[in-house]
């Protein structure tokens, strides 16, 4: 939930105009505290060229934004692909697309996560139920790594959703520990098991697994698995591994 603050001075004055006395209020406010401060807030304007930790907490907001087949990579450095990604950020939510992210662009990305940095309509406790128990720590990496792979592949979860008309998704397995990953059918130590994939079904009558599937490919994902690949009937599975390994053949994948 946002918050803000203001503060009021009150000085009155008293002036005589024929006889008649008047008061009168003077009200200072201040700025309202930035949503941002309870997750992460970006001090400079950044643009081709520039480079530090800052660029990599922007690469992760707007890597599902790169294009067709790139799986952008967060390595600091603000080139050709993030400023692609930045430049279908910003035309996606109707600001200038220029490439360059400054307050405008920041002000978008503030609106779209909450305090814990995940975004609005994904999060850690959806992401790793039932067979992730929670985030338990058994997984492949730690318990850190898992939670920012999970970060990761959530915001660019949330430009798929963006980008198919904000059609809420809804997450049937995320995060899972080994034991229960091997139980339910997967090897022990998949894609799972590092917090870097997501099982998606539609959470409404306005899209389908097959458009999941179709628009993942634009959305960062390196692994997408949808119906027509087996043991896929009834979700679409989406991952940021490295490389591109697609396989959903009723979706024309």
């Amino acid at each position: 939930m946002r918050t803000s603050r203001l503060a009021r001075s009150l000085a009155a004055m008293t002036l005589a105009i024929g006889g008649l006395t008047v008061a009168t209020a003077t009200v200072t406010a201040t700025a309202p505290t930035a949503h941002a401060d309870e997750c992460y807030t970006w001090s400079r304007t950044l643009s081709n060229g520039t480079s530090g930790s800052d660029v990599s907490q922007l690469q992760i907001r707007v890597a599902g934004w790169a294009g067709y087949g790139v799986n952008m990579a967060i390595d600091g450095q603000y080139g050709g692909q993030t400023t692609t990604a930045v430049k279908n950020f910003q035309s996606a939510y109707g600001l200038a697309a220029d490439g360059v992210a400054g307050p405008a662009t920041f002000s978008k990305i503030y609106a779209l996560q909450d305090p814990d940095c995940t975004p609005i309509h994904f999060s850690y406790a959806e992401a790793s139920e039932n067979c992730g128990r929670g985030l338990n720590g058994n997984g492949s990496v730690s318990l850190a790594t898992a939670r920012e792979n999970l970060k990761r592949v959530m915001w660019r979860a949330e430009a798929l959703r963006h980008r198919m008309g904000d059609h809420p998704l809804r997450v049937t397995s995320g995060f899972r520990d080994k034991a229960c990953d091997a139980g339910v059918g997967g090897t022990g130590g998949g894609q799972h098991t590092y917090g870097t994939a997501l099982d998606l079904v539609p959470a409404d009558s306005g899209t389908t697994l097959c458009k999941i599937a179709q628009n993942a490919r634009y959305a960062g994902m390196g692994g997408i698995f949808g119906p027509g690949y087996p043991g896929h009937s009834d979700h679409t599975h989406v991952d940021i591994r490295s490389g591109q390994t697609w396989s959903a053949s009723q979706c024309g994948i």
